[in-house]
């Protein structure tokens, strides 16, 4: 990691929930909680607790330095709502299978 950047990734006892217009994208009670600098936390949660069959894959694709590369999903009226590393760097290796979404409620 470069000095002054920092990730953490812990284990959370919180249950998440990700709705998008009524509809249960998502729900878990093992999610990863990110913390890196500069970024709100971040829920990833478990591919098996994602209703994977309600997202179609995107054309999008990102870099991050620190983590590798994202691949994205999307709904029909909400593109590239949600994220995954398939092949995360080393450093955090605990995030591959596990998806990330903008928005979660926490409880």
């Amino acid at each position: 990691m470069t000095t002054g950047h920092r990730i953490t990734i812990e284990r959370s006892n919180r249950h998440v929930r990700v709705v998008h217009r009524d509809q249960v994208l998502a729900e878990s009670d093992r999610p990863l909680v990110l913390r890196e600098t500069g970024c709100p936390p971040r829920y990833y949660i478990p591919a098996e607790d994602v209703r994977l069959d309600l997202l179609t894959p995107s054309a999008t694709h990102t870099y991050c330095p620190f983590k590798g590369t994202a691949s994205y999903w999307s709904l029909p009226d909400a593109a590239d709502l949600v994220w995954a590393y398939p092949d995360p760097k080393p450093d955090v290796a605990e995030i591959k299978d596990h998806l990330c979404f903008y928005e979660v409620d926490v409880t």
